[in-house]
């Protein structure tokens, strides 16, 4: 997908300061969202109930889901990611597996995500006897589950997995073989579910190297990965990501680092910077969490937009949106709020997102052409006939490829509909 060019949509000047439901309407992409970082809090406190995990700071969904982001806003890494031993705690059978990741597609599609990248680590999710397959089937399942009830609310979503391994850990060479597998031999109805690997954990003190087994694996297998830098560590950690081979990198915001300034040439990118920019190496950017981690004091300062206006491949995500209390959405609006971000920054940051999915390429332009595209214009009504080609590569003359269903509907829970209050036999009255 061509998006080197930076186009964005030609709006008249009145859209420039969006409202928020004009931006909540907007089709979104997200690229860095931790499945155990997004649960709804009254599916903490269900899930607790079910399996008697009773360390819960409060049963009450409310006040949970503030305990959570108060304590992220340590400004530590570390610190955050302490509140991730309670959603682990719920999330060890299958059943619970599987709820956790529909729930996390409807909301994604209630929030206007069209696509999204769902990551999580296997190996935690094993204390009561699972499989690292069945911790990866139960997940893809929901997945799954979760674009069909998207799709009977009126909501299109395509959803697909990471896989990531713990860097303090030793099983990165496990987990990598694991997804290797996985992507050969799953069913042919979950094939490219599962769609690259990311390092996830305290970046500090473990390096990218200490999982370059697992990268040469997937360098081997020709399989997509992301690594976690540029967070808790600066510049080190980013160049050990770049010579890694990373496709895109987890945050990336320390970067700025490695920038000099001067008043005749202005701001410039090091060497380590540089690289990243000129091969457009892909920054999953999550300004709520950065501020949560400590790496920036404020949202003011925030690196994206000198990032962006640099000529970085920025995009914008959620990264937890329980601990941090946000959604795409809210991610977008702080950028509007905080250094007026109108529609050409907002498109720019989605065009490259899905332009750095771990979908194949068809799979993309038939997004942004279908989806995303279709949807932005909408904002003023218009049809951007150049933009969407630029934006899509698309040949003059070619017809546009159709967006295939989310999925076979007859594959939902019946349980499920009736909670929904759908009677099966209005959709499928021939069963």
């Amino acid at each position: 997908m061509n998006i080197s060019s930076r186009q964005s949509p030609d709006h008249a000047p009145e859209h420039k300061n969006l409202d928020r439901e004009t931006v909540a309407s907007l089709p979104k992409v997200v690229l860095h969202d931790h499945l155990d970082g997004g649960l709804r809090p009254r599916t903490v406190i269900d899930l607790a109930a079910d399996c008697g995990y009773d360390s819960l700071p409060t049963t009450d969904p409310g006040a949970l889901g503030r305990w959570f982001v108060d304590a992220a806003d340590s400004g530590s890494l570390e610190k955050y990611l302490e509140t991730f031993a309670h959603t682990c705690a719920v999330m060890q059978t299958r059943r619970a597996l599987h709820r956790v990741a529909r729930e996390a597609v409807e909301d994604l599609a209630a929030d206007g995500v069209v696509y999204a990248e769902l990551r999580f680590a296997p190996e935690q999710h094993q204390e009561q006897g699972l499989g690292l397959r069945e911790v990866v089937e139960a997940v893809v399942e929901g997945v799954r589950e979760g674009e069909k009830t998207a799709a009977l609310a009126g909501r299109t979503i395509r959803a697909r997995v990471i896989l990531c391994a713990m860097r303090h850990a030793d099983r990165s060479g496990e987990i990598a073989d694991l997804l290797v597998e996985y992507r050969k031999e799953a069913a042919r109805e979950k094939r490219g579910y599962v769609v690259g690997f990311d390092i996830a954990g305290a970046e500090d003190g473990f390096p990218p190297s200490c999982c370059s087994g697992a990268f040469a694996t997937l360098r081997r297998e020709l399989v997509p990965f992301t690594i976690h830098a540029g967070e808790a560590a600066g510049i080190g950690s980013l160049e050990g990501a770049v010579r890694e081979g990373t496709w895109r990198i987890g945050h990336g915001a320390r970067l700025y680092e490695d920038f000099t300034a001067d008043l005749e040439s202005g701001i410039e990118p090091g060497h380590v910077s540089s690289f990243v920019r000129d091969r457009q190496i892909i920054l999953e950017l999550a300004p709520t969490s950065n501020i949560q981690t400590g790496v920036v004091d404020d949202l003011a300062d925030h690196p994206l937009p000198l990032l962006q206006q640099l000529g970085f491949a920025c995009t914008v995500n959620t990264d937890n949106r329980l601990v941090s209390g946000t959604t795409m959405t809210d991610e977008m609006m702080l950028l509007v709020d905080t250094f007026g971000y109108g529609v050409g920054e907002l498109f720019e940051l989605t065009a490259t997102a899905i332009g750095g999915a771990f979908i194949p390429e068809p799979e993309r332009r038939e997004i942004m052409e279908t989806l995303i595209v279709p949807g932005w214009d909408a904002l003023t009504g218009e049809t951007t006939e150049t933009t969407r080609r630029t934006a899509t590569g698309e040949a003059d003359g070619e017809p546009s490829p159709t967006l295939t269903p989310a999925g076979d509907l007859e594959g939902i829970d019946p349980q499920l509909l009736a909670e929904l209050g759908i009677d099966p036999g209005d959709l499928f009255p021939g069963n």
